[in-house]
């Protein structure tokens, strides 16, 4: 796995899931998805959150290489979510001496999600607390709402990691890295829109007590571990929370069954005839998703695969988040008409 060794003493034992055709039954993943765990070996042996239960014997495989015999004291629990709690039950029970750390909502939650009662191993952290494995210092901020209200992210002070939930995830498995080449903010702009999106505010408070720390890597619970140029990856979040526009420029959303709207959407007087793309075409190849996607980030990434993609690019751009409500309709009822095309 192209991410073993994260930094001394911290590991990754996730797994890709290439079974999965559609994440939270709803988007399309052809490159499947990540559910990430990671390993801090220390004096105290801390577990970073779980993976799926469709994938656990394959995460307990790769847990037990990384302990080379070792039992786990911590369980961090950043976020219960199915696709990161789901073997929670099953290694709280392989492991009965080790405590579960979590914020004071998951509290709650750990009772309505699982059989077991798991209430005497249960730590509960608050906002700045910090945990001492030895060598390594967790440090936990709360994240309310980003996505889900019992999230928390975790910075260990020794390696400068933000392990941070479900922040800065991304679509797509980790071996099928090399096959995604249109780089990182494509899936993850989609991601974020889908799943973070609405939660804009949420995600600028997280990153105002992100702002306050030394960050040397994120380790996020989908995709990539971020390492390089990190300030874009902070920025572009930042962006995306702000609902401010990636690039200026307009966004002209319409649906031409014989041409004459697409003419008066697009007119060669006003804009150059190569500048103009028709939606239709746009939209018969992205179907799967353009319609849930803000067109605000939708609109500069390279997925928009047609044979005016370079042109397009300069043209298809929003400029605020208001914009989305009134070109929402317009790109269902289009893509209601490609559907239709299409079959």
């Amino acid at each position: 796995m192209k991410y073993d060794s994260i930094a001394p003493d911290v590991k990754y034992i996730g797994v890709d899931d290439l079974d999965i055709d559609l994440f939270e039954g709803q988007y399309e993943v052809p490159l499947g998805v990540s559910y990430n765990s990671y390993l801090i070996l220390d004096e105290k042996i801390a577990i970073m959150d779980t993976v799926d239960a469709t994938k656990t014997a394959e995460w307990e495989k790769n847990l037990e290489a990384a302990l080379g015999g070792k039992t786990p004291d911590y369980l961090i629990v950043q976020h219960l979510e199915p696709d990161h709690g789901g073997s929670v039950q099953f290694i709280l029970e392989k492991y009965p001496n080790m405590t579960a750390v979590c914020s004071q909502k998951a509290v709650a939650m750990f009772k309505r999600f699982f059989e077991a009662d798991f209430s005497d191993r249960i730590q509960v952290v608050k906002e700045g607390e910090t945990l001492s494995l030895g060598q390594h210092t967790l440090q936990f901020f709360m994240a309310p709402m980003v996505h889900w209200p019992e999230v928390m992210v975790t910075y260990d002070q020794k390696s400068k990691i933000l392990f941070s939930a479900d922040g800065f995830g991304k679509f797509g498995a980790l071996c099928k890295e090399e096959e995604d080449d249109e780089g990182w903010a494509c899936e993850a702009r989609r991601y974020y829109f889908n799943i973070v999106g609405k939660y804009g505010a949420m995600v600028q408070n997280l990153l105002k007590k992100a702002a306050t720390l030394d960050i040397q890597k994120i380790c996020p619970l989908h995709g990539p571990v971020l390492e390089e140029d990190l300030g874009y990856y902070l920025g572009i979040y930042d962006t995306w929370s702000k609902y401010e526009p990636e690039n200026e420029g307009i966004f002209i959303a319409y649906c031409s069954l014989h041409g004459n709207t697409a003419k008066a959407a697009c007119p060669s007087q006003i804009l150059p005839a190569t500048t103009c793309m028709s939606v239709w075409r746009m939209l018969s190849a992205t179907t799967a998703w353009c319609s849930a996607l803000p067109p605000t980030m939708a609109a500069s990434c390279p997925s928009w695969k047609t044979s005016s993609t370079t042109s397009a690019s300069r043209l298809i751009r929003i400029v605020r988040w208001h914009s989305w409500r009134t070109a929402h309709g317009h790109l269902l009822q289009a893509r209601r008409c490609v559907s239709r095309w299409r079959r």
